[in-house]
């Protein structure tokens, strides 16, 4: 590892906004990586760790502690024990569009929907990233990882990191505590290999965002290449010259609702079925066994609605900015907060707060952030 000069956040994330830390350490390697941890575990104090920083926001007061940014990168192709399938294992630093432009050129499917998704492979699994009903949950086998204060490094396998709709065990929720306090080194996934012939693609939200009608096999590349499209559109890939994609991605989550306040949302609200898990377990212990099985029952369900159609109709448009802001919503997509060009993490915590004011006085609902909030309050 090396300690480095700390580096402003705003340069290293993609809203544009934090302050300098107290340290900053770099690490390239997975023993590097390792290294730097259990020193500043050691040392005590705060302390957090840094990919791409495009689901970070950072307040404007230098954080008082240390960053680890992690740059190690690598994939390793590996034999999987299902037929017509491949694993690969990934540093965590590695790119996450680098890793999906490198499965669909060798025509490994199962990532290629989440094209475009800034950020690096280690914080996928923490997010469960997804795109256009497409998520890393589907083909996630493990992940290598070191937990806070332990002396070895564990493999998890994905059943255990509590994989739900953009979490999982390892994320820091806002104004919640983490569950599980981890660091991921690597992770392993399953895909399909389709070679050229290309694959059909099933999920109806894929197919919407593709245009597609018949379910003809296409090629992988030509779905890539769709998404990127698609994404440049909406001001979802980054470019320096707009500043649209000065942004950490989606800022509020699409709301989780039970089926009776869906009902209570006009009826044009987009909204998609969360499928319940039918497949979950009930363990009942020995000793309070008689020979019956509880009833099971049914799971309440959930539908996923649109957080862009709630922000949009709730009368803030695109483009919106608060007087004498530097923030606002894209001109592109209703989503996502901007920097317009040196804005405060306080301007963008202003706009995120009357955004959740709006919608919660028009609907009821309390959009949640997606992001990651460091020294943040909204």
């Amino acid at each position: 590892m090396t300690e480095i000069e700390p580096i402003a956040l705003r340069e290293l994330t993609t809203l544009r906004t934090g302050a300098a830390p107290h340290r900053m350490l770099d690490a390239t390697t997975t023993p590097e990586l390792i290294s730097a941890l259990r020193e500043v575990w050691q040392e005590g104090g705060e302390w957090f760790v840094l990919g791409g920083g495009s689901n970070l926001f950072v307040g404007d007061e230098p954080f008082d502690g240390t960053v680890i940014r992690i740059l190690t990168t690598g994939i390793e192709e590996l034999p999987s024990p299902h037929e017509g399938r491949i694993r690969l294992r990934v540093q965590a630093g590695h790119s996450w569009d680098d890793l999906v432009a490198y499965a669909v050129e060798r025509g490994y499917a199962g990532i290629e929907a989440m094209s475009g998704i800034p950020g690096t492979v280690g914080a996928a699994p923490v997010q469960n990233v997804g795109a256009y009903g497409q998520e890393i949950q589907e083909t996630l086998v493990e992940v290598e990882l070191i937990d806070e204060h332990a002396d070895d490094a564990v493999v998890v396998p994905a059943a255990e990191l509590g994989l739900g709709f953009r979490t999982s065990v390892l994320k820091h929720h806002y104004g919640e505590v983490q569950e599980r306090r981890a660091v991921i080194l690597s992770v392993t996934l399953d895909l399909a290999v389709t070679g050229d012939g290309g694959r059909v693609v099933r999920g109806d939200q894929l197919r919407r965002a593709l245009g597609l009608e018949d379910y003809e096999p296409v090629p992988l590349s030509w779905v890539r290449a769709r998404i990127l499209e698609t994404r440049a559109m909406k001001g979802m890939l980054l470019d320096e010259a707009d500043p649209d994609t000065r942004s950490a991605g989606s800022f509020f989550q699409n709301a989780i609702v039970s089926e009776a306040v869906a009902r209570t949302l006009p009826a044009e609200c987009p909204r998609w079925k969360v499928e319940p898990d039918l497949d979950a377990m009930t363990v009942i212990p020995l000793d309070d066994y008689y020979g019956l099985s509880p009833r099971a029952e049914r799971p309440a369900s959930m539908v996923k609605v649109s957080a862009a159609w709630l922000i949009e109709n709730s009368g803030i448009r695109k483009g919106f900015k608060l007087p004498r802001s530097r923030a606002g919503i894209s001109t592109k997509h209703a989503l996502a907060v901007t920097n317009r060009g040196g804005a405060t993490a306080a301007e963008v915590s202003e706009l995120a707060r009357f955004v959740q004011s709006r919608v919660h006085a028009e609907y009821g609902l309390l959009l949640q952030p997606e992001p990651v909030l460091v020294g943040v309050e909204l």
